[in-house]
C-alpha cells in the first residue's frame, strides 16, 4: 500500500475513534443519575485518560453538545443536545412506531389491537390488527367518538390536564351511543380517578354493543396522552380475559412511552 494511502487511511482510523469515544461520552449522561459528571468519573467508566476526555469535552463544549458548571467543572448536556432531541420526538410518527406492537399484541392476545389518536374533543381509530379467530371484534377507521364513552376514549380523557378534563365536563355534550354509556359527569369523575390509578380503562358495551375492551395511553415527553392502545373482543369471551389483556397492553404502552421519549417519575 502507498505511503499516502496509509496515512489516509490511519487518519480515518483515527477519526473514526474519535467520534465513538465522543459519543460514547455523549451517552453517558443519559443514564439514570448521571445529570452531571466531571472528567474523571467519565474517564474512569471508559478506561480514557483525563487529558482525552477534557479534549472531547471541549470539542463537544463548542458545538454546544455539553456545558460546563463554572464553580463545580461538571459537565451537563447542553442545548444543541436538547434540539437533538426534540428534533427526534418532533419527528415520530405513532402509528409507525407502534405497527409491530400492534401485531404482536393480537397475537399474543388472539383479540383486537387498536391504536387510536385525539382530534379535540373526540378521538379516532387510525389503526388495527385483528386476529386469526372466527369470531372477532374489528372497529371502523377514521369515524369519530366522544371523550366520555369506551376504554379508548376514557384513557385519552383520564390522563389530560385537569383543566381539560375540567372542561370537558363541565360542557353539555354527553351522548350515549350505548345503554351502558355513562353520561353523568359526576359519575365519570371517580371512574376516571380508578382509570389514573390502574393506568388502563375498562369498557363493556358502552361504545359498542356486545363488545369490550381494555385500553391505555402511550404518553409522550411531554407526559400527554399521544395515542391511545386498546385490546377488544367479544363481551362475553372478553370478561374472563380482560385482566390478562390488560397486563399485556401495559407492557406494550410503556414500551411505546418510553420510545415517544416519556420518563416514568422515579418519585
Amino acid at each position: 500500500m502507498p505511503q499516502d494511502t496509509r496515512s489516509a487511511a490511519g487518519r480515518l482510523g483515527q477519526s473514526a475513534t474519535t467520534v465513538e469515544r465522543a459519543a460514547d461520552v455523549l451517552v453517558l449522561f443519559t443514564a439514570p443519575g448521571a445529570r452531571t459528571l466531571g472528567v474523571t468519573e467519565i474517564a474512569d467508566v471508559l478506561g480514557l485518560s483525563k487529558p482525552a476526555v477534557h479534549r472531547i469535552l471541549t470539542s463537544l463544549r463548542s458545538r454546544g453538545l455539553v456545558e460546563v458548571d463554572a464553580e463545580t467543572r461538571r459537565y451537563a448536556l447542553g442545548l444543541t443536545a436538547m434540539r437533538l432531541g426534540l428534533a427526534y420526538l418532533d419527528a415520530i410518527d405513532v402509528r409507525r412506531l407502534a405497527a409491530p406492537d400492534l401485531v404482536a399484541l393480537s397475537r399474543a392476545t388472539r383479540e383486537t389491537a387498536t391504536l387510536s389518536s385525539r382530534v379535540g374533543a373526540q378521538r379516532v381509530y387510525i389503526d388495527q390488527v385483528t386476529p386469526d379467530r372466527e369470531v372477532l371484534m374489528s372497529v371502523t377507521l377514521g369515524v369519530p367518538f366522544p371523550l366520555h364513552a369506551g376504554a379508548s376514549s376514557k384513557a385519552f380523557l383520564a390522563f389530560l390536564p385537569d383543566a381539560e378534563v375540567e372542561e370537558y365536563l363541565s360542557v353539555d355534550h354527553f351522548s350515549r351511543l350505548t345503554d351502558r354509556t355513562v353520561v353523568d359527569p359526576e359519575a365519570l369523575r371517580p371512574e376516571l380517578e380508578e382509570i389514573r390509578r390502574d393506568g388502563y380503562a375498562r369498557s363493556f358495551a358502552e361504545r359498542q354493543s356486545g363488545a369490550a375492551s381494555v385500553a391505555a395511553p402511550v404518553f409522550d415527553h411531554h407526559g400527554r396522552p399521544a395515542a391511545v392502545v386498546s385490546v377488544c373482543g367479544p363481551v362475553e369471551r372478553f370478561r374472563g380475559e380482560a385482566g390478562a389483556c390488560a397486563a399485556a397492553l401495559l407492557e406494550v404502552t410503556a414500551r411505546l412511552s418510553t420510545l415517544m421519549g416519556h420518563v416514568t417519575d422515579r418519585g
